[in-house]
């Protein structure tokens, strides 16, 4: 398993749209994802889970990868959550 801390740095934290961009990158990807936030956790791969956590900018999340390229998931993914997004 992999996982790295990441500070969400969108303005508007991750709403909808964010969201339906890191669940799509997520899907692309053979392992299992998974997003924490304060003591939650959700599946990656979930739009519904994901907006569960209701990320706000500068949370810190932690993301986990486990499986098949899962070192690649965790770079790829952890971009998005910096990402700021134009809105």
């Amino acid at each position: 398993m992999t996982s790295q801390t990441f500070t969400v740095l969108n303005p508007s934290g991750f709403h909808a749209r964010p969201t339906k961009v890191f669940v799509q990158a997520a899907s692309e990807f053979p392992c299992k994802i998974s997003v924490s936030k304060g003591g939650k956790k959700a599946n990656g791969k979930s739009s519904l889970s994901m907006l569960t956590l209701g990320i706000q900018p500068n949370d810190d999340v932690t993301l986990e990868a486990d499986g098949e390229r899962e070192a690649e998931a965790v770079e790829t993914l952890g971009a998005l959550l910096t990402k700021i997004f134009e809105e």
